[in-house]
């Protein structure tokens, strides 16, 4: 074999090795499976609407974070939170209320497809992700999305970077998989990040 076309094959095995070493195969595809996202819709765009919006996500979350302290499992955690549907749907009614208005709530249960979503110091890859979905009036306003469980978004407030990657190992993920969604900013993870969109595209 001529030195050029070994430094050809050369090129196209490592090419090869690289593209397998970033291919979604051990078990990233998994971050699908272990969360529960939560997707708020406001009646409107309107300034009012949307600030409503946010207090009824506060009004959730302050609901659910305690119900959901101690799982690990998704599928409890979605029995938990189906058990518990018309609390959280009587707190956000309340709040609702309280600010003078007469807007419905409907909470609905399912697989829901989100973008690409980022969260202070992590980052979810776009897919179809088990969701609960609170619509609020006419439910024509901007989105609030987040992650439910585990309960890496506590509203206003912020989660630490040792608290998130201790509710992300506590529910499955592995710490590879943990890196997938906080070092995203990163080429090596950019790459994989588009890997395991492309790969929950196809199945």
């Amino acid at each position: 074999m001529s030195s050029k076309k070994l430094l050809i094959a050369s090129l196209v095995l490592s090419a090869l090795l690289l593209f397998i070493g970033l291919f979604p195969v051990h078990g990233e595809a998994e971050i699908y499976d272990s969360v529960v996202r939560l997707h708020v819709l406001a009646n409107s765009d309107s300034a009012e609407d949307q600030a409503l919006k946010l207090t009824v996500r506060d009004a959730i979350l302050q609901v659910t974070v305690p119900l959901l302290q101690d799982c690990t499992d998704r599928e409890k955690a979605v029995a938990i939170l189906n058990a518990h549907t018309q609390e959280i749907q009587a707190a956000a009614e309340q709040v609702i209320a309280e600010a003078g208005k007469e807007y419905p709530v409907s909470i609905v249960f399912g697989l829901e497809e989100y973008p690409e979503r980022t969260y202070d110091s992590f980052c979810f890859p776009a897919g179809n992700y088990v969701s609960m979905r609170v619509c609020i009036g006419d439910a024509e306003g901007q989105n609030w999305w987040c992650c439910l469980f585990p309960p890496l978004c506590l509203g206003a407030a912020t989660v630490s970077e040792e608290d998130a990657e201790d509710a992300c190992i506590s529910v499955g993920l592995t710490p590879s998989q943990y890196k997938i969604i906080t070092e995203s900013d990163q080429p090596v993870y950019k790459v994989r990040f588009k890997l395991l969109e492309l790969w929950e595209s196809l199945w």
